[in-house]
């Protein structure tokens, strides 16, 4: 499966006095088996982004494609587009509505005219993934805390098997032994199931340990783009935008800063512990 937007554009309230530019012509494909971050500081445009990927946004010049069909020409099916490429919204109260946790998860599937036996089989599976356990089942979703709510509007959009998962801030809300569980969950989609996934985060340390690709906007545009290990070399330009480097990144400048002679370039603690044991040990044989 590929999402490919070309060159769309989205102004709010245009042609008034509150005009505001959200975003200005550009170009991204999402394909299966990738994990695309987007970051940016707040007004950058991601939120306006993501939703043209699911239909909910239309462009005001550009167009989305979905496997090369044009997803808003006249006659195209948005309905069954929403169940390819699923959106989890930053606040996911916005799409918990039902008496129970398995009925919410089950709309979804249900509404795909997936038979009951089915969609409760589904719901389980999306349920387990995320961590929520069979307790969970007869809770109403409004009873629940922040973290878990995020929990169950993911294992809603699980639950429909989407060939691509778009994600606004997925770990907000949950406390560390949560937030790996559910990172490793989205290895585990990409890597098993083949999934897109496209990931909205402020966490630089998620995004760079979780990434394929990154795009960065700001101010409506698309300002880089590269791999993780690419992005991040570029600290002073990230940091004029807004944005952090990731923390054991951090910690490496500030050594080099103080003479310990270690390489900038990791991004996640296991990289970070293997340069330091590296800078030691030959420490240790300059002293033989």
């Amino acid at each position: 499966m590929i999402l490919r937007l070309e060159q769309v554009a989205y102004t709010y309230e245009a042609g008034t006095p509150m005009e505001t530019e959200a975003l200005k012509p550009l170009s991204l494909t999402v394909k299966s088996g990738e994990i695309l971050a987007l970051i940016g500081s707040t007004g950058s445009g991601k939120s306006t982004l993501i939703q043209m990927m699911n239909g909910l946004n239309r462009p005001m010049s550009g167009k989305v494609f979905l496997d090369d069909q044009d997803i808003f020409a006249e006659g195209y099916d948005r309905r069954q587009l929403r169940s390819r490429v699923g959106l989890v919204f930053q606040y996911p109260e916005y799409q918990l509505f039902e008496s129970d946790i398995l009925k919410d998860i089950c709309f979804g599937p249900k509404n795909q005219g997936l038979d009951e036996e089915t969609c409760l089989k589904r719901a389980r599976a999306a349920m387990a993934a995320v961590g929520l356990g069979p307790e969970y089942e007869t809770r109403s979703p409004f009873d629940l805390s922040g973290g878990e709510k995020r929990r169950a509007a993911i294992a809603g959009v699980l639950a429909m098997e989407p060939g691509i998962l778009v994600v606004d801030e997925p770990v907000a809300g949950l406390d560390p032994e949560g937030r790996e569980e559910l990172l490793a969950e989205f290895r585990r989609l990409r890597e098993e199931k083949g999934m897109g996934i496209v990931i909205v985060s402020h966490s630089m340390d998620d995004v760079a340990s979780l990434a394929d690709r990154i795009i960065v906007l700001s101010s409506g545009e698309a300002v880089m783009a590269g791999t993780p290990r690419e992005i991040f070399a570029r600290g002073d330009e990230l940091t004029g935008l807004g944005l952090a480097l990731p923390a054991v990144t951090r910690i490496l400048i500030r050594l080099k800063e103080k003479g310990v002679p270690v390489n900038t370039d990791a991004l996640t603690v296991e990289e970070a512990e293997a340069e330091i044991l590296r800078v030691l040990s030959a420490s240790d044989d300059q002293k033989k």
